[in-house]
């Protein structure tokens, strides 16, 4: 006990009292100058414990409660603060007011039955047992609040605090304000207490207001002035701690600094307090189906979230969470969006592919036309309660169907009209497509060999170019001048069979000259099968040379045909009819009465076919069978003359 004494007597303790305008609607408007929330401010200085409305007009009940205590002072308590010196110091903060009557708004009897201005003056106050104020909710619930009396039930007044509201105050008249401020300075200075004007609710500060205040106080013996803002909490510990250095000289000089400039530092201090905030709830909150209650509380231990909640109060950090679970859910569902939206075309693509069947159909009858599909609901899903973006659908992630009620959205609808115009787009590019090619078809210019840049000019036309790029034509063109030349590679082929006599005279193995190659040429050459091949020359001396071997050498390898030649086509014929000795095994010979027997037909004239046919039956046996491989082939079939 006498080290605690001891410690309480080095820690200095000062009892402030704040006053001004004070008294009926009638007198001080329709609201008061801020007293109450400067005290509030000061003494309970985080936000959640900051109250905007602290009403003066009470029942009588309420004004012979403990914490009026039938007095027209508020007792705000006891604080500790390390001031700008650094030096620790207690003040015990009073607001002097006018307490009013709820049924005759005029003020409540008390046992001070002086006017405000003279009780206001008062440096020795005394009320016993009185408690500790909080806030307006506390008259009749004291027992709801933590009770902290008035130490020793009185207090000696070391200095005031002269509140002067500078907003525009509702039915009340500046002027007549400061004359009642004037007069309450009149009687304040009496007491030789030190006093520091106080400019309330400068956050709605009228310029003229703020200027004629300073120049009261310049007046009044060159008086303080500190401008506050209780609301935005700026200069609030600024105004009593420059009143306690003018009671304690000791103490070193406040600076006093201007409500914008404070503003602005109050202003930095919060912005930096919300980013940190704000980063500590997207590092603990990554899904938007998280509560506040259960978030509140593993942030409660971390300094971000306590220096944003003392700055700015519970309701604006929850707020800011809630912003938060928003942006989420709204990143989460266009996450969605995207996916369906993207998924939707592919869904047009499978149910509705065909331009025939929509062509002239809007998007709200294209709806209808999809229900029918018969696998409609392997690509959508038809909620119960839509839209689908408001509804538990959102968190449902293993229903990867499209919600149906998007189809009534503008993305949705642009879609479909997107897949329209890509149908109508395909069928136009294949139209182009059939009609480029018809064009080459008919087209006299096309010949077998022509370059696509000489044949280009002929061809093309500006419909051409608008719907298809040139590759494509140059492919459609390649494949086109593959199969002209092809056929008049045939066809030139074919002549010369029919010229077959120009080759007999050749030695066996020996190739042509110059000049039975002219002489070829010369035949050869008012035929428009030869003529066909004329920018192929190449080509067509190959063929020309192809033919002569195959001539000399008549085989399947050097047959032009091949492999289209008939001899390859009976081998392959034959080894798909004929079982061999190793897999004879393998089947039963009498399941299928066509095994080992193979039918010919054969065509031809001038007495070809029955040529064929005799040597074919000049190599089998009386019965019509012919070996090969050791076994016996039954042989049938027929020969018919052309």
């Amino acid at each position: 006990m006498m080290m605690a004494r001891k410690q309480d007597v080095r820690i200095p303790t000062y009892n402030i009292s704040v006053v001004g305008l004070s008294g009926t609607e009638k007198e001080k408007g329709q609201c008061g100058i801020g007293k109450s929330c400067l005290c509030n401010r000061f003494v309970r200085p985080s936000a959640d414990e900051f109250h905007l409305d602290h009403t003066s007009v009470l029942s009588t009940s309420d004004f012979g409660g403990r914490v009026v205590n039938n007095d027209h002072f508020l007792y705000w308590g006891e604080v500790s603060r390390s001031l700008e010196d650094c030096v620790e110091c207690k003040m015990h903060i009073v607001e002097q007011t006018e307490f009013i009557d709820d049924q005759t708004f005029q003020p409540h009897r008390s046992t001070a039955l002086q006017p405000y201005i003279k009780r206001a003056a008062a440096t020795k106050l005394a009320s016993a047992e009185k408690l500790m104020y909080f806030c307006t909710d506390q008259l009749g619930l004291e027992q709801d609040f933590e009770q902290k009396q008035m130490s020793d039930g009185k207090l000696l007044i070391d200095g005031f605090l002269l509140g002067i509201d500078v907003s525009r105050g509702m039915n009340r008249n500046f002027d007549d304000q400061l004359k009642f401020v004037s007069n309450l300075y009149n009687q304040l200075a009496k007491t030789k207490k030190p006093i520091v004007v106080v400019l309330t609710k400068c956050d709605e500060g009228v310029e003229r207001y703020i200027r004629d205040a300073h120049t009261f106080a310049l007046s009044k013996k060159n008086l303080q002035v500190v401008e506050t803002s209780a609301r935005s909490n700026v200069n609030v510990d600024l105004a009593f701690s420059t009143l306690v250095q003018l009671i304690d000289k000791n103490r070193g000089k406040t600076k006093i600094i201007p409500y914008f400039e404070a503003l602005k530092q109050q202003s930095q201090q919060i912005a930096t307090a919300k980013d940190k905030y704000e980063w500590l709830v997207s590092r603990i909150v990554k899904n938007h189906n998280e509560n506040w209650l259960s978030v509140s509380r593993k942030m409660q231990a971390s300094p971000e979230y306590q220096d944003y909640v003392y700055l700015e109060g519970t309701q604006k950090a929850r707020k800011l969470f809630l912003q938060h679970i928003h942006r989420l859910k709204h990143e989460h569902i266009e996450r969605r969006r995207k996916l369906y939206l993207a998924a939707l075309p592919l869904a047009f693509e499978a149910l509705i592919p065909s331009l025939d069947e929509i062509d002239h159909l809007s998007c709200i009858k294209a709806k209808k036309l999809l229900e029918t599909k018969s696998e409609f609901l392997k690509w959508f899903v038809v909620l119960e309660e839509t839209p689908w973006d408001a509804t538990s659908h959102i968190d449902n992630m293993e229903n990867e169907r499209i919600p149906f009620d998007l189809m009534d959205t503008g993305p949705a609808e642009q879609l479909y009209e997107a897949h329209l115009e890509k149908l109508r787009n395909e069928r136009k590019r294949a139209e182009m497509r059939r009609a480029f090619k018809e064009n080459l078809e008919t087209s006299p210019f096309i010949t077998p060999g022509k370059p696509w840049e000489e044949a280009r000019s002929f061809i093309m036309n500006e419909d051409f170019y608008q719907w298809l790029e040139e590759s494509v034509y140059m492919d459609i063109y390649g494949k086109h001048q593959k199969q002209i030349i092809d056929r008049a590679k045939e066809e030139f082929q074919e002549l010369l069979v029919e010229y077959s006599e120009l080759f007999y005279e050749l030695e066996l193995d020996a190739k042509p000259s110059k000049e039975k190659m002219g002489v070829i040429q010369d035949v050869l050459g008012e035929e428009q099968r030869f003529k066909a091949l004329q920018k192929l020359q190449a080509e067509r001396d190959a063929l020309i040379l192809k033919h002569i071997h195959f001539v000399y050498h008549p085989t399947k390898e050097t047959c032009p045909s091949c492999p289209a030649c008939v001899d390859a086509k009976i081998e392959h014929l034959i080894s798909s009819w004929f079982i061999r000795p190793s897999d004879r095994n393998q089947k039963n010979s009498l399941s299928d009465p066509n095994i080992d027997r193979i039918n010919l037909v054969i065509l031809g004239k001038d007495g070809l076919a029955r040529e064929l046919a005799n040597e074919i039956r000049a190599l089998c046996t009386n019965d019509d069978k012919y070996v090969i491989d050791g076994v016996s082939v039954l042989c049938g079939g027929e020969y018919r003359e052309e």
